[in-house]
This record gives structure tokens, C-alpha cells and sequence, in this order.
């Protein structure tokens, strides 16, 4: 790839010599390949097998000749609690009237390992509609109710007149606010099948797997400790069996995206919650393209991904590890070629590569360093972020979750439309993908941030193929290096990113959020 190749020229290349395209996919798949392999066992963030995928992303960027980044060399170490939650020996009831109505830690509910949990807790129940704090929009499900010591419980989705990123964002940190600041000592969520990506059973199957949230103080979800679990919606209509409604009515509701109203369940959850507590260091690994401009080569534009997976197989059955082909092991090859290939440009801004841990845990590594930067904070100007981009069709279109909130946005559809890729919208929203990967933690800290994937529409061949991949591979075994890949299609997505990470950094100005953005209240 020439220096400053436009994503146009590239495709034409490609398609008059096949051969460079080969090249550029084998690079891209070498290290999909590597990073799925037995050595990095399946690359758990805190784990020994992460440790040796970072030190191999050190190296390759330490052969593109990029600057370390981090507060330690390349990288910016990071210590965490691990929580693990032992269903065996734990237990729950509802109970009603006195009556104690023993629930299954499984086929029932979820206990969570993110947030610190209480040993034991017993506390009423309240139903509080979809659990949304948006004030600003009119819309408060935790001020209609007294929650003090109670837990209370919320379905997923919302009212479809408020959009997928404001629904979205009400959901994790905002929730536990809420929450909290009601005085509800615990939260129980309630997804609806129509926006589970993960069936309940592969949910039982990971549950197993350890939470971590951060040692420092204050930089976690949850002041203290809070009751935190999810809810099969299989069997939900055991909690709503005292309160003269039904998990069916507010299913259909939720499913129509109109307004729930909350009401008191009429029974109390009973819970003993047997935990293991240890400590751990993981790292972020960040490298610096610097950049030309005497003025504003001081400024950053940061490119992302996460470099953890689910580790450890400890099933008893199958592979003896996570693979994590696709997530994300492709989109942190994306970044390494992305670097590759940018390395000997020289744009005006400087440009870091930061290969984030613990995603999979919370989004906890792009929290840390959004919130802790390795450089100086108002040095930042936009997040670039990659996962699980999924290269399983034909890359003629691009999602891009926040692309209506910032200038950025412009930008993208703009390097988008020259290449002649459509930009699509969220087909799903309630599946709350705009704070589920790490562009949302530089969000939070103010920095407009957008997170790509292939593109796809509802009811197409595409939609089909991504929602057998989720049901048959996300967070399961089976995303694997046996799984169909298009390699090729592959590249042009690098291409695309690469394209617009030199037109970010030699823009005149920096991103700004809109006026009409939400998120604009977050800007340094």
C-alpha cells in the first residue's frame, strides 16, 4: 500500500492485481491465526496467555517502528479484583407471604461477578418498567417509586421515541447511579429473547467465567456492594406471580417499544452469595505514530480494540480454550496491519494504537485509559475503535455506532461516500450495542468516538449470516480459525479505517459533538 493510496485507488488495485490482495489478507489472517492459538489461551485478560498476546503486539509494534506509549514502555499496567461467583454455593428464593419459593442459580438467574457483591441480602422486590434514568428526555423509571432497600427489577429495551444510543447509554454505569442514588441495594435484569444475542444457555456456560472491576477506588460501577443478577425470561413469570400482572404483558409491551409503567412485585428476593476474591495486573499496550505538524502533532487520534477473550475452557468439554477468532482477534490484526501500513506516513496529527484489556470483563481497560491516559487528556481528539467487525459478506456498507453525534460522524461518511460504501443505522437497537465496546468509555470522558462493523440491513442474506454467527459463535467455541472469513473483504475494511485515521489527523480542526448531541455534556 502507497503512502497516502486513497481507499478508491486501493479497491481498483486490488480487483487489476489479485495478487496484492492475497498478500494483504494473508498478512491480516497471520494474525487472526496467531492470536487464536493454543500459546495465548484464549487470551483472558490477568491470564499468563494474555500477558504473551501483549508481548506480541509489543513486537509487531515495536517493528513498525512506533514509539511505546504507555506508562511502562508500551504498556500501561492496570490492577484489577477478580470476583469469582460459586453457584454451587449460593443460594436465592423469592419469598411471599412468608413462604420460601427456592430458586435455581442458572436455569433461573445469573448472579453477576462484575460489581462487588453482598454475602447475603433480603430485600422487596419492585418492578420499575425498563430501568431508564433520562431525565433530560422526560423520562425517569427510577423517580416513580421508593426504592430505598429494595432491589429493584428492570425488563431491557425502551420506549421507541427515545433513540437506541440515549436508551443505550441509560443502561450499566448510568443504571447503577440510579440506582443507588434512589437507595436500591440491588438490580435484576430482565432481557427479553427478542434482543438476546447469547442464548440463556451459553449465558450459564460463561457465567463461569470471573468478573473483575478495578482496584482503585471510585473508577467502578458501584459504591460499595450491591445484589446484581439477570433473570431468565423463561422463568420470569415466577417474580411477577404475586403482583396481578404478568411477565407476558410487559413482554409484549417491551416488544412494541411503548412505555411500562412500574409496580410493586409483592414478594422479596432471600440471597447468600459465596464468592472467591483475588487480585490481578493486566495491560493496555499503546503505541505512537508522531505526528508532522509542529502545532498539531501534539494532538492524538486514538485507534482501538480490545485484546482479551474468554480464556480457559474449564467445561470439561471441547476445545481447552476460547479461540476469540473474530472477537477480537480480527480486529486487533486490523489495528497491526492499520499501524503496518500507516507507519511510514507521516500525518499531522499523531496517531496511538491502543490494544485495550479487559473488554470482555466491562470495558474495563478503555475505562482506565479514557479516564487515565498515558498522555495528556485534552490531547485526545477523537476514538477510532474496532471489534468484532465481522468480514462475513461483501464490505459494501459500514455501521458506525455514533455517527450522528459528532463531526466525526461527518467525516466518516464522508471517506465512506468516496469509496462508494453506504452507511447504514443500527438494525437492532435494543440489543444496546453503542455501549458495549470501548468507544463508549472515550464517549464518557468526552472524546467523539465512533465503533465500525461490516454493514448489514434487518430481513437480508447479511442479517442472517450475523445472527447465526451470534447464535452459534459469539462467546462460544465455535468462533474459531475454522469459520468462513472473508479475507479479502477484510482488507478493504482496513482500508476504509486507514482512510479515515489520516483524514482525522490532518483535518484542520479537531471533531466536535454537535449541539444536538446528548453526549456533547461530556466534553472536556
Amino acid at each position: 500500500m502507497s503512502k497516502r493510496l486513497s481507499l478508491a485507488l486501493l479497491l481498483t488495485a486490488m480487483s487489476a492485481a489479485p495478487a496484492m490482495a492475497a498478500d494483504a489478507a494473508d498478512l491480516w489472517w497471520s494474525h487472526v491465526e496467531t492470536l487464536a492459538g493454543p500459546q495465548f489461551e484464549g487470551r483472558q485478560a490477568g491470564s499468563a496467555g494474555y500477558d504473551r498476546a501483549a508481548a506480541y503486539a509489543e513486537g509487531q509494534f515495536k517493528s513498525f517502528g512506533l514509539q511505546p506509549a504507555g506508562t511502562d514502555g508500551y504498556l500501561q499496567p492496570i490492577r484489577f479484583k477478580v470476583q469469582k461467583v460459586l453457584a454451587e454455593s449460593s443460594r436465592a428464593a423469592l419469598v411471599t407471604n412468608g413462604q420460601e419459593q427456592p430458586l435455581q442459580i442458572g436455569p433461573d438467574l445469573l448472579l453477576s461477578a462484575r460489581t462487588p457483591q453482598p454475602k447475603a441480602i433480603e430485600a422487596p422486590l419492585v418492578f420499575i418498567g425498563y430501568g431508564l434514568h433520562l431525565p433530560e428526555a422526560g423520562y425517569d423509571d427510577f423517580a416513580r417509586q421508593d426504592l430505598k432497600g429494595k432491589v429493584a427489577v428492570y425488563v431491557n429495551g425502551g420506549p421507541g421515541d427515545i433513540s437506541a444510543a440515549l436508551k443505550a447509554h441509560s443502561r450499566g454505569s448510568e443504571t447503577w447511579r440510579a440506582a443507588q442514588a434512589a437507595g436500591a441495594v440491588g438490580l435484576i435484569a430482565l432481557p427479553t429473547p427478542k434482543s438476546m444475542d447469547v442464548p440463556w444457555e451459553r449465558q450459564m456456560q460463561n457465567a463461569a467465567q470471573p468478573g473483575m472491576y478495578p482496584v482503585e477506588a471510585g473508577l467502578g460501577e458501584v459504591r460499595g456492594s450491591a445484589f446484581s443478577a439477570s433473570f431468565n425470561p423463561a422463568r420470569a413469570e415466577k417474580l411477577f406471580a404475586a403482583s396481578g400482572h404478568s411477565f407476558a404483558e410487559v413482554l409484549a409491551l417491551a416488544d412494541a417499544a411503548k412505555p411500562i409503567d412500574g409496580f410493586d412485585l409483592k414478594t422479596a428476593l432471600k440471597a447468600e452469595v459465596a464468592m472467591e476474591v483475588s487480585e490481578v495486573s493486566s495491560a493496555n499496550v499503546v503505541a505512537r505514530l508522531p505526528g508532522s505538524d509542529p502545532k498539531l502533532a501534539a494532538q492524538n487520534v486514538v485507534v482501538t480494540a480490545h485484546l482479551d477473550h474468554l480464556g480457559l475452557n474449564t467445561t470439561g468439554q471441547g476445545p481447552a480454550y476460547y479461540a476469540g477468532a473474530l472477537d477480537n482477534g480480527a480486529g486487533v490484526a486490523s489495528v497491526l496491519e492499520i499501524a503496518r501500513s500507516l507507519s511510514t506516513t507521516k500525518p499531522k496529527r499523531s496517531v496511538l494504537f491502543v490494544l485495550v484489556t479487559g473488554e470482555e470483563k466491562g470495558l474495563l481497560g478503555s475505562k482506565y485509559f479514557a479516564g487515565k491516559p498515558s498522555v495528556p487528556a485534552s490531547s485526545i481528539v477523537a476514538d477510532l475503535n474496532m471489534d468484532m467487525a465481522l468480514p462475513l459478506w461483501k464490505f459494501d456498507s459500514v455501521l458506525m455506532y455514533g455517527v450522528d453525534e459528532s463531526t466525526l460522524g461527518d467525516t466518516a461518511r464522508k471517506v465512506a461516500g468516496a469509496a462508494n460504501l453506504e452507511v447504514v443505522s443500527d438494525p437492532y437497537p435494543d440489543r444496546n450495542s453503542f455501549i458495549r465496546s470501548d468507544q463508549y468509555s472515550f464517549i464518557r470522558a468526552g472524546v467523539p468516538a465512533l465503533a465500525f462493523k461490516f454493514g448489514f440491513k434487518p430481513d437480508t442474506p447479511q442479517a442472517a449470516i450475523e445472527k447465526e454467527w451470534r447464535a452459534a459463535r459469539y462467546h462460544a467455541l465455535a468462533d474459531d480459525l475454522t469459520q468462513p472469513v472473508e479475507k479479502a473483504e477484510a482488507v478493504k475494511f482496513n482500508a476504509f479505517l486507514g482512510e479515515l485515521i489520516l483524514a482525522v489527523a490532518d483535518a484542520p480542526e479537531r471533531p466536535k459533538w454537535k449541539d444536538t448531541s446528548f453526549f456533547k455534556r461530556f466534553a472536556r
